[in-house]
């Protein structure tokens, strides 16, 4: 079996991914002092709990943080015996390599985000991330990655706002009832939702008429259900798209070699 795991500036998941569907799902905060035995001790406690029975004989790590990639290759090598591959290192390859500016390094997610969603939709794409910033990922016709835009992410936003106004309380984003609040909070809240309302739609404007196509646009993370939910911005929405990305990236690699 595949484990994923898919380590982000705030949350890392791993997912165990059978051949045919994932099997369960886990999810705990990004720490780049976590040790390999640490990592274990919380996986194997939450598997059993599951009462999962997973033989783990490959590992594909996606990693936004340089500093946790060792451990997570020692927690790979120790417990399962295997070598993991790891995404944006020269030994894992990728499906369409990206076509961005020479010397640029695009982050592992976002060709991962670009694997899955071409996998599943074909080409002329727009993936909007909603994690701890915003991204927006273009995928051209045939697979390649193209380049993108980056903003700050929903709740940095909000923590910057409450740590730079003191008279500002931190909120829980949502969608509020009115556009014109009454109170701060309903005032916060209305910025927040519809003000990136606002900037999905504006980018995505703007990247079709740059872009000179037809494009599909997919949401994935963990804010994308809240707006998707509320307001027509997404042909679609996929919560598991950056690890079916990494399997698909595996099986690549698997094929290759």
């Amino acid at each position: 079996m595949l484990l994923c795991i898919d380590c982000g500036n705030t949350n890392t998941v791993f997912s165990i991914w059978d051949g045919t569907r994932f099997l369960c799902t886990l999810r705990t905060s990004t720490h780049h002092a976590r040790t390999a035995d640490a990592y274990f001790t919380w996986y194997s406690t939450l598997v059993s709990h599951y009462g999962i029975d997973a033989k783990i004989t490959d590992v594909i790590i996606s990693s936004t943080v340089p500093r946790v990639v060792f451990n997570l290759r020692v927690f790979a090598d120790r417990f399962f015996g295997c070598r993991p591959l790891v995404v944006g290192k020269p030994e894992c390859a990728l499906p369409i390599p990206p076509r961005v500016d020479a010397g640029t390094t695009v982050g592992p997610d976002r060709l991962v985000n670009a694997a899955g969603a071409f996998d599943r939709h074909g080409g002329d794409l727009i993936v909007v991330d909603f994690g701890t910033a915003t991204t927006f990922d273009v995928v051209a016709a045939d697979g390649a990655y193209v380049g993108g835009v980056i903003a700050p992410g929903v709740n940095l936003s909000l923590e910057a706002l409450h740590m730079g106004a003191a008279a500002l309380p931190h909120v829980d984003i949502s969608m509020p009832d009115k556009v014109i609040g009454t109170n701060t909070v309903q005032c916060i809240q209305s910025g927040i939702f519809w003000g990136y309302v606002g900037l999905v739609q504006g980018i995505c404007d703007r990247v079709r008429a740059e872009y000179g196509r037809p494009m599909k646009t997919i949401a994935t993370g963990g804010l994308a259900a809240l707006f998707q939910s509320n307001v027509d911005l997404f042909d679609t929405f996929e919560d598991d798209l950056t690890m079916h990305g990494l399997t698909v990236i595996h099986d690549y690699n698997t094929t290759q070699g």
